[in-house]
C-alpha cells in the first residue's frame, strides 16, 4: 500500500476515479478547497482516519463513493450542505454514531451507510443511545422465484462485466457517479413501480426485466454476489429462472425529467451494436429509483483479472492468446466507430472492460455507458470519464471526446497486454519514478531495455519480433496528438499485418523533427506532448 500524500502533486478538476488503487493514508482537510471538484470515488481502498468535514465545502460534488475503506469516527453534519450530491456510498466501513438527517442526507437509503456496526439512527434501523426508542423497519423479504431447476444453484467463477480497475487521483476518495435515491419507506430499499415504455422506442428483442425477477437473481443484489464495481455502478452475479447466469450492472446516475425516455433510447442503441467481440446486451430494468442492465456472464472475467487477479493454480495468458486478445478487442471498438449509426465512443477502454469468453476471445464491455450515464447534455460531454493511466490528454484537458481518444486508451490496454502490469501502479515508486505505464514503457525503450518489458508471467514464451510489432502499434496509438493517431480501423489492419512498417517508418521520420521542436514549447497547445517523447526514433526496428 502506499501513501496517498504522493498524489497531492495531480491535478483534480471535475474528475476523480480512484477506485481499486491500492491508497491508504487519511483524507486531509485541503481537499475541501477542490470547489469544483465532481467526483470523489475512492472505493475498495484502505484509507482510515475521519471523514474531514471539510469536504462539505465541494459545492459542485455529485457523488461521494467512499465505500470498503476503514474510515472511522462520525459522518460529518457538513456533507449535509451538498446540494448537488446524488450518490453516496459510505458503507463497509467503520464509522459511528448518530447518521445526520439534515440537508442532503433524506436522499439516501441505508444502503449508503450499510456495514457500519457503530452507526445509529432511524435510517440504520438502529436506535442511538439515549434517543427514543421506534421500531425497527422490518426485513426485505424478496418475492418466491418461479420454480425452476436450476433457480437456487450457486456457481463459482471470476466476472469482469465491465469493472473498472480504478487509477488514483488525489487522495483516496468516493466514487461519484450519480445515483437519485428517493427515501420513500426506510424499510423499503427496493421497490418496482411498472412503467410502460415508450411507444416511440422500439427495443425488438431486448427484454424488459422486472426490478423483482433481478432480486431473486442476485438475492436482493446481497454483497456476496458482487463481481466488481466501477465508476459507472456495481455489477452482480446473478441467476435467472431459466438457470441463466447473468452480470446485472446497477447503474448510479441522477434522475432528471425526461430521463426515463432517454434511457430506453440510449438502451435501444447499445442493443444495436451486436458484433463478435463486443459484450451483448440481454435485458434491462428501469424504475423510478433503478437503471439495471443485464449482460450474459463472462466466466473468464476480464483480461486485467486475469493479467494480474489470477490463482496461482491458473495458467497464465499465453502470447497467442495475447495477440487474439488485441485483434478481438481493435475489431469490436472499430465497429463502435464505423459501423454503429450514430458511432459510439467508449471513453474507458482498459483492460478491466475487455472480458473473455469461453474460448478467451476478446468481448468488449461497458460501451455506451458513458453516454448513457450524461446527465446535463445529451450531444456535450459534461464530465471526464475513465481512468487514471487510460485518459487521452486532449480529453482530460477539453472534457472532449472523440474516436481518438478510445484510441488512446487502447493503446494503453497494449501496454498493459504485453507488460501486465497497472496502466496506474504506485508500486513502481519502489524502484523509479514512473507511476504511469506509458511513461515507464517509455523509460525502458530509451535505455534498451525491451526483455525487461514483457509479462514474466510469459516466461520467455513470446516472439520479440510481435512484442515489437504490439509496442510499435501502442506508440502510434498514444501520440500525444490525437490527429496523429490512427483510427481503429488502420489499427486491424496493421495487426493483420498491412501497413505496420509503413506507418512506422513513417513516424520515424517525422520523430526526427518532433525531437527538435521539442525544444521550443508549442505555444497555445500545452496538452500536446507526443507521448513518444524522449524515445529516439530508431529505438524499435521495423516489422519483421
Amino acid at each position: 500500500m502506499f501513501r496517498i500524500a504522493y498524489l497531492l502533486s495531480v491535478s483534480l478538476s471535475d474528475f476523480s476515479d480512484l477506485g481499486n488503487a491500492a491508497l491508504s493514508g487519511q483524507l486531509v482537510p485541503q481537499l475541501g478547497q477542490l470547489r469544483n471538484l465532481q467526483y470523489l470515488e475512492l472505493y475498495s481502498n484502505n484509507i482510515s482516519g475521519t471523514i474531514p468535514s471539510d469536504l462539505g465545502n465541494l459545492t459542485s460534488l455529485v457523488s461521494l463513493d467512499l465505500y470498503l475503506n476503514t474510515f472511522s469516527g462520525p459522518i460529518p453534519d457538513s456533507l449535509g450542505k451538498l446540494n448537488k450530491l446524488r450518490f453516496l456510498d459510505l458503507s463497509n466501513n467503520r464509522l459511528s454514531g448518530s447518521v445526520p438527517d439534515n440537508g442532503s442526507f433524506s436522499l439516501f437509503t441505508p444502503i449508503s451507510f450499510a456495514n457500519n456496526l457503530a452507526l445509529c439512527g432511524p435510517v440504520t434501523g438502529k436506535p442511538c443511545p439515549g434517543s427514543p426508542p421506534f421500531s425497527p423497519p422490518p426485513p426485505f423479504v424478496p418475492p418466491p422465484p418461479v420454480s425452476s431447476p436450476g433457480n437456487s444453484a450457486s456457481s463459482t467463477g471470476a466476472i469482469a462485466g465491465g469493472v473498472a480497475a480504478g487509477a488514483a487521483l488525489l487522495f483516496a476518495a468516493p466514487a461519484i457517479g450519480f445515483a437519485w435515491w428517493r427515501r420513500r419507506k426506510p424499510q423499503e430499499h427496493f421497490f418496482d413501480v411498472p412503467a410502460e415504455e415508450d411507444p416511440e422506442v422500439h427495443l425488438g428483442q431486448l427484454k424488459r426485466f422486472s426490478l423483482r425477477e433481478l432480486q431473486v437473481a442476485t438475492d436482493s443484489f446481497s454483497n456476496k454476489n458482487i463481481l466488481g464495481r466501477g465508476g459507472f455502478g456495481k455489477v452482480y452475479k446473478g441467476r435467472l429462472a431459466d438457470g441463466s447466469l447473468v452480470a446485472v450492472k446497477r447503474l448510479k446516475e441522477e434522475r432528471t425529467p425526461g430521463g426515463e425516455l432517454q434511457f430506453q433510447t440510449e438502451v435501444e442503441m447499445i442493443s444495436m451494436a451486436v458484433h463478435r467481440n463486443l459484450l451483448r446486451l440481454r435485458g434491462f430494468c428501469m424504475t423510478p429509483t433503478e437503471r439495471l442492465l443485464v449482460y450474459p456472464y463472462m466466466a473468464n472475467g476480464s483480461v486485467a483479472s486475469c493479467l494480474r487477479e489470477r490463482q496461482p493454480s491458473d495458467p497464465p495468458l499465453d502470447w497467442p492468446a495475447r495477440k487474439r486478445i488485441a485483434l478481438g478487442s481493435a475489431r469490436g471498438l472499430s465497429y463502435l466507430h464505423d459501423h454503429c449509426d450514430p458511432k459510439i465512443i467508449h471513453r474507458d477502454v482498459k483492460a478491466a472492460n475487455i472480458l473473455l469468453d469461453e474460448e478467451f476471445e476478446a468481448v468488449v464491455g461497458d460501451f455506451g455507458l458513458a453516454k448513457l450515464m450524461d446527465y446535463k447534455d445529451t450531444h456535450v460531454t459534461t464530465a471526464v470519464r475513465g481512468t487514471i493511466g487510460h485518459i487521452a490528454p486532449e480529453y482530460l484537458s477539453t472534457g472532449k471526446s472523440s474516436e481518438k481518444t478510445d484510441v488512446f486508451g487502447y493503446g494503453i490496454m497494449l501496454l498493459e497486454l504485453i507488460t501486465g502490469q497497472r496502466a496506474f501502479d504506485l508500486a513502481r515508486l519502489a524502484n523509479d519514478d514512473d507511476v504511469m505505464l506509458l511513461d515507464w514503457v517509455k523509460g525502458l525503450l530509451k535505455e534498451k531495455k525491451l526483455e525487461m518489458l514483457v509479462d514474466p508471467d510469459l516466461e520467455n514464451n513470446y516472439v520479440e519480433a510481435e512484442v515489437e510489432q504490439l509496442i510499435q502499434v501502442a506508440l502510434l496509438c498514444t501520440q500525444g496528438s490525437p490527429m496523429d493517431r490512427p483510427k481503429m480501423s488502420e489499427v486491424v489492419r496493421m495487426l493483420e499485418g498491412d501497413g505496420l512498417a509503413e506507418r512506422w517508418e513513417e513516424w520515424q521520420k517525422v520523430e526526427v523533427v518532433r525531437q527538435e521542436v521539442e525544444l521550443a514549447p508549442h505555444r497555445n497547445s500545452e496538452w500536446i506532448v507526443d507521448s513518444t517523447d524522449h524515445l529516439h526514433a530508431v529505438e524499435l526496428s521495423g516489422p519483421r
